[in-house]
């Protein structure tokens, strides 16, 4: 690719944000929306982005996610939002079921000051991070370890988690697609995420905008499943009518901390 330093620019500002709206990419970089949407159309029939409704992002696959460290520091500053307020909604002396993922990793730190809460986990991170909070209780399930997240995985994980019937599961997934859909790359982990929302009386989901019409291979289930969705953005078409449609609550995050 022949591109000028604008566009090399542009597109290293992707990489490291992973999704970005168009309006942001104009104001980072201090060019017009029409400067922008040009470069971005160049780069995406070069096969160097992904656009979406709004915006762009670095190409991702169907069969994989994107490597944890990365994950980690994509779109942190949404995640933290999100994890406040899904905190401010979770109420002391419940219980709940946390699954694998950053955006839940966040909200386990967002619960540190909780009381009285009894937490099962599937993700040795989460189980690490609500250990430094003596006034709850963390029961982490049995199974194999996924070294490369610290998830933990397999048929003694789905066995462990159906001996309990929980208040409320705080999930997280890798895509909301444009049917309703909500999906993951991995077929152990999306077995045990369907077990969670089966032994949980509320279903409360987790994603970040850039998890809207983002493509992934395993179908996990459906926002008709969902009681409450909390995101950082409001969701683009179709989503406002699928969430209206399932009857789930959107809560959007604000920028001001709980």
């Amino acid at each position: 690719m022949n591109s000028n330093p604008r566009q090399i620019n542009l597109l290293d500002t992707v990489r490291a944000r992973g999704a970005v709206t168009v309006e942001q990419l104009a104001e980072m970089l201090g060019v017009t929306l029409q400067t922008v949407r040009r470069d971005v159309q160049r780069l995406a029939d070069e096969g160097l982005l992904t656009r979406f409704h709004g915006g762009v992002r670095v190409p991702t696959s169907t069969t994989e996610n994107i490597g944890y460290q990365q994950r980690e520091t994509l779109h942190a500053e949404g995640k933290a939002r999100i994890a406040r307020a899904v905190a401010a909604q979770v109420p002391n002396n419940c219980s709940l079921i946390l699954n694998i993922g950053t955006t839940t990793e966040a909200i386990a730190k967002a619960l540190l000051r909780h009381t009285g809460l009894r937490i099962i986990t599937n993700n040795l991170n989460v189980a690490a991070i609500l250990s430094d909070n003596p006034q709850c209780e963390v029961i982490v399930a049995g199974g194999s370890v996924r070294p490369r997240d610290r998830a933990i995985v397999g048929e003694a994980t789905i066995d462990f988690i159906r001996q309990f019937k929980v208040d409320i599961a705080l999930i997280g997934v890798s895509s909301i697609e444009s049917d309703g859909s909500l999906r993951d790359f991995d077929l152990r982990e999306v077995k045990v995420a369907q077990t969670i929302i089966a032994q949980a009386r509320e279903i409360w989901l987790a994603a970040d905008a850039s998890k809207f019409n983002r493509p992934a291979m395993i179908e996990l289930g459906n926002l008709s499943q969902i009681d409450r969705l909390f995101t950082d953005a409001p969701p683009p078409p179709p989503f406002p009518e699928l969430l209206a449609r399932a009857q789930v609550r959107c809560d959007i995050a604000s920028d001001n901390p709980l």
